[in-house]
């Protein structure tokens, strides 16, 4: 499948992802139907327009963290963005468990 299809699949499904939960890169990937494919789906998402409606934000590694540097300007703006929806962060994790994302 070519990229532009694969960033589609991806999109389709980050849009999916209810208001106050969160999912992983290697989720995402996994749903679309290309498990493996994580870094793909970090490239899609880094390549959004700035304007994005898309909730990228909702999408973390595998840890449960933030991948921008931590205290960055888009570290801030997606913690920010998720506490907005009521996801806590216990130091700088979110509990999979808790807010994670189930299908």
């Amino acid at each position: 499948m070519s990229a532009p299809d694969l960033n589609f699949l991806f999109i389709q499904v980050v849009g999916s992802i209810p208001k106050g939960r969160v999912s992983t890169y290697g989720q995402i990937a996994a749903l679309a139907g290309y498990p493996g494919y994580a870094r793909q789906v970090g490239a899609t998402l880094k390549n959004l327009p700035k304007d994005t409606e898309l909730p990228w934000f909702r999408v973390l590694n595998a840890q449960g963290r933030i991948s921008f540097p931590e205290n960055s300007k888009s570290y801030l703006k997606q913690k920010a963005m998720l506490q907005g929806e009521g996801v806590e962060f216990r130091g700088d994790r979110i509990s999979l468990k808790e807010y994670g994302w189930r299908v």
